[in-house]
């Protein structure tokens, strides 16, 4: 049925005009935000930059400096972990003894734990990595800017952007460690310490004997459980540690954990 049927001319004339007004509106309005998009500041040094000024005693525009003069104007598979070695000096990281927090496979369990509890740090709980935790940035060429959207990845390349910055990081993490160290390991996976890992590639490699006395294993389990500390990847992990430092594996439940991280009044080493 046409609807327009018995309507005089005019008010259909009237409508379609309207209508017509209405789309140029909104056709106005999309134009304005696209270019309000095209036009907005760099949101990646801005995120960069609010992140910092949480932790007290840096110059953050300096290390922002130091972090960007890694990747602009280069091939974004073609930057080394070395290349970041103007941001790891500028950031003086400063070690934390008998706190510092690894992990493998259990990102989302251990940062809810050391966002609830200030007993461990993990690397992103740091200005090493917390201005940069889940963003992608990457340069090219013959460009000074900074993109932050079609950037080559893990798959793409081994030096990208990306993988080699927190490569770089996560080693000088690791350098840091000292006192007792904990690792967070899943177990509800068939190989907990994976070769493949930044934890077994970086960053037990760096573990100092002189530094480091022990290296606590805290295994994530379920109910049903696929691994224990018996694990054979495990036992290659101890193998890896240099001698002097002391290995130690506790398994705890995911619940566990998440019941001591709500209740501060318990001791954090009494969690497992």
């Amino acid at each position: 049925m046409d609807r327009e049927a018995g309507r005089p001319k005019g008010k259909r004339r009237r409508s379609r005009g309207v209508i017509l007004g209405v789309v140029a509106g909104l056709l106005l309005i999309v134009g304005a935000v696209v270019l309000a998009l095209t036009l907005r500041p760099d949101t990646l040094k801005a995120t960069f930059l609010t992140r910092c000024k949480e932790f007290k005693g840096y110059d953050c525009e300096k290390l922002w400096g130091a972090f960007e003069q890694a990747y602009v104007g280069r091939d974004p598979c073609k930057v080394s972990r070395e290349a970041y070695d103007p941001f790891i000096a500028a950031a003086d990281f400063k070690p934390a003894c008998n706190r510092l927090m690894f992990w493998s496979k259990t990102k989302d369990v251990v940062h809810d734990f050391t966002k609830k509890r200030d007993c461990y740090l993990t690397v992103e709980d740091t200005v090493l990595g917390s201005v940069l935790n889940g963003l992608t940035w990457c340069g090219k060429e013959g460009s000074n800017e900074t993109f932050t959207t079609n950037c080559p990845g893990w798959r793409d390349c081994e030096n990208n952007t990306v993988g080699s910055f927190w490569n770089r990081v996560s080693t000088a993490f690791a350098d840091a460690a000292c006192g007792d160290v904990t690792a967070m390991l899943n177990g509800n996976i068939a190989t907990p310490f994976s070769p493949t890992s930044i934890f077994a590639s970086n960053e037990v490699k760096r573990f100092d004997s002189s530094r480091v006395k022990s290296l606590n294993v805290v295994l994530v389990t379920e109910k049903s459980a696929v691994t224990n500390c018996t694990n054979t990847s495990l036992k290659d992990l101890q193998k890896e540690l240099k001698q002097g430092i002391k290995y130690n594996c506790k398994e705890v439940t995911e619940a566990q954990i998440q019941e001591c991280s709500s209740h501060p009044e318990i001791p954090c080493e009494a969690c497992w």
